[in-house]
């Protein structure tokens, strides 16, 4: 098995599969640990084309880690609870619950050592191409070892794409009018490096999680840099929702008082959060005026006794028709009541030498732009999808069971969850991959590719992406880049855990839609 990327899903996918004991995938065990025995997260192993591996892990960057190596911004970390953003096989048992970008990092990392997952890593190697041989039944994979230049082959009987959904090159930044005029510094937080802002003025560009994070971090007096004031201009605005910091539920459950141990706790608690989170989503779904209400109330209790306009909170969509910026312990708020930062709703005229003119007419001084206007997307780190010679355009193929590509065979590109943690839809998704596999191998399949047509039934394919309907600028600038959505289950993206759970551990494999070759 080949996977691609060494993120969060890539980890969790590898982790699946080493606990897949005394199983065997291609006639191969899986469950011994091959390949070099270096314990280094940063090894850049050449790869021995003529050497059989049972699995290895390709990653573009020099260490682990994916969103949570390239991005270290001020403030960087999660906006789902960590709880159910850790695997469910290792649980994340510290009571943070908004973890930071370095904890989750360290997570990943201790989960690829606990798994003896390291040494099956070879980093600095980008997939530039996977071709598909009917004849062969097996994928080729071109890669470049960006470690010396050099390009080489991989075989493999199946691929798994656990890269994510954005570009790491590049994020998104529009081309203002008069850029070049401006003498400070411009910043996309995705090339975030050593930028000096202390005693600095900061505008701010953006509203979604990422500029809602950087805010409070920029001004935070207890840091070794504190910005003298920074602006926060949005175009439009988000949905703001202050959580807690910290959950002790845990401890609590598991006291000295109690019966439970820490790790039943843990799923109590686990699970409490996932039937939040989904009731939460779902009424939005079916009573957006009410969610409405609920959170614009929560925003004017933040800003109760301050100036601040309720109007930079109150978003002319329903909640989660984007996704909903969570802060801890109303960081984002007290920062905007500090007087060291303030919002601003409004648009960009033209960039000036001294700052940002906008359409009002009103200046903003900066000595810093921070563009946190959001991402590039991309499938497969932008490797190129070539089947019996003809290149496949991903973005014209349905996703069946958001894990598996419309009559693309043997392989499944991994996505989580835009309304909830992101890793509780890839966890799921793993255990799917690993039982399919095994169904193959009982049953001597070499091949297995998801077929729209079946029965009479011809699943018509919508407009919506993998990552559903959400009206985010940076989803519908790649409409044309991501697998779409069919007009029916399982083709469908329900986004619903306990649905999806239902579908991908639980229902049979060899459905109608499913097809095999031997």
């Amino acid at each position: 098995m080949l996977i691609i990327g060494a993120g969060i899903a890539g980890i969790g996918m590898a982790s699946r599969l080493q606990q897949f004991d005394n199983k065997k995938i291609f006639g191969q065990d899986i469950s011994k640990n091959t390949g070099s025995n270096t314990n280094n997260t940063n090894n850049t192993n050449n790869i021995n084309p003529n050497v059989t591996e049972r699995f290895i892990l390709l990653e573009k960057r020099a260490d682990l880690g994916g969103t949570w190596d390239l991005f270290n911004y001020p403030g960087i970390r999660s906006d789902s609870d960590a709880l159910t953003f850790g695997y469910s096989f290792r649980p994340w048992l510290d009571s943070r619950m908004l973890a930071s970008g370095s904890d989750i990092k360290d997570y990943i990392s201790k989960t690829a050592r606990e798994f003896k997952i390291v040494s099956h890593i070879r980093y600095r190697h980008e997939v530039e191409q996977l071709a598909w041989s009917s004849e062969t039944k097996q994928w080729t994979a071109t890669v470049i070892n960006h470690a010396n230049g050099e390009r080489l082959s991989l075989t493999a009987h199946f691929v798994v794409g656990a890269t994510g959904y954005y570009n790491f090159e590049q994020g998104y930044k529009p081309d203002y009018v008069g850029e070049a005029d401006f003498a400070g510094l411009i910043v996309h937080p995705q090339k975030w490096q050593d930028v000096d802002y202390h005693n600095k003025k900061i505008v701010l560009i953006g509203s979604g999680a990422t500029a809602v994070t950087l805010l409070p971090a920029l001004v935070d007096a207890s840091g070794e840099q504190t910005a003298s004031h920074v602006t926060m201009l949005q175009r439009s605005p988000s949905y703001i929702a202050s959580v807690p910091a910290d959950d002790y539920a845990m401890e609590t459950l598991s006291g000295k008082l109690s019966p439970l141990s820490k790790q039943q706790a843990y799923k109590l608690v686990r699970a409490r959060n996932v039937l939040v989170q989904q009731a939460t989503y779902r009424a939005s779904v079916y009573a957006p005026k009410l969610m409405k209400a609920l959170m614009s109330y929560g925003v004017k209790k933040e800003l109760k006794s301050s100036e601040i306009d309720l109007k930079h909170f109150s978003p002319d969509y329903n909640p989660w028709d984007q996704r909903v910026c969570a802060v801890p312990d109303s960081d984002f708020f007290t920062a905007l009541q500090s007087g060291s930062a303030a919002i601003v709703t409004d648009e960009i005229d033209r960039f000036t030498e001294t700052g940002i003119l906008l359409k009002s007419g009103e200046h903003l001084d900066a000595d810093i732009i921070i563009s946190a206007t959001g991402l590039n997307l991309q499938v497969l780190g932008g490797a190129k999808v070539v089947i019996n010679g003809e290149e496949v355009n991903i973005g014209q193929r349905m996703t069946y069971k958001a894990v598996m590509l419309e009559e693309v065979p043997n392989m499944a590109v991994l996505f989580g969850y835009t309304n909830a943690s992101w890793t509780l839809k890839i966890d799921i998704a793993c255990q799917y991959v690993l039982r399919l596999i095994s169904y193959m191998n009982q049953h001597h399949y070499r091949v297995a590719m998801a077929k729209a047509q079946a029965d009479g039934e011809n699943v018509q394919m919508q407009e919506d992406t993998v990552l559903g309907s959400l009206s985010a600028g940076y989803v519908a600038r790649a409409s044309k880049v991501l697998p779409k959505q069919g007009d029916r289950y399982p083709w469908r993206v329900i986004n619903n855990y306990l649905l999806d759970r239902i579908m991908l551990k639980y229902r049979k494999i060899n459905d109608k839609w499913l097809h095999f070759t031997r």
